[in-house]
């Protein structure tokens, strides 16, 4: 199971704060298989998260827990828009036949 989450700042700086303490936590939870933060370089202050998890209920656990519920209530007045978040699931060229 892949998450995407974008968040667009309108305090670059706090949120990087706030994002970069997320990560480092979220990535030591049961079925969390690694968390990439990156940058937009062509949208600025666009950061994505992009979130691997070992099954869709260590996702949802992660999803209402603590460090995900703590990182969204620290995002208030950080954003400039909501942030946009997708489901992935993985596909194998076989499937396509």
């Amino acid at each position: 199971m892949v998450v995407t989450i974008t968040l667009d700042a309108s305090d670059l700086g706090s949120l990087l704060a706030v994002l970069s303490k997320y990560v480092v936590l979220a990535r030591m939870e049961a079925g969390c298989r690694n968390i990439d933060m990156v940058v937009s370089e062509t949208h600025h202050g666009r950061i994505l998260l992009v979130e691997k998890w070992e099954s869709p209920a260590a996702q949802i656990a992660h999803f209402d827990g603590k460090n995900m519920v703590e990182m969204a209530k620290s995002c208030t007045g950080l954003l400039s828009v909501a942030p946009v978040i997708d489901l992935w699931s993985s596909i194998s060229a076989h499937d396509l036949s």
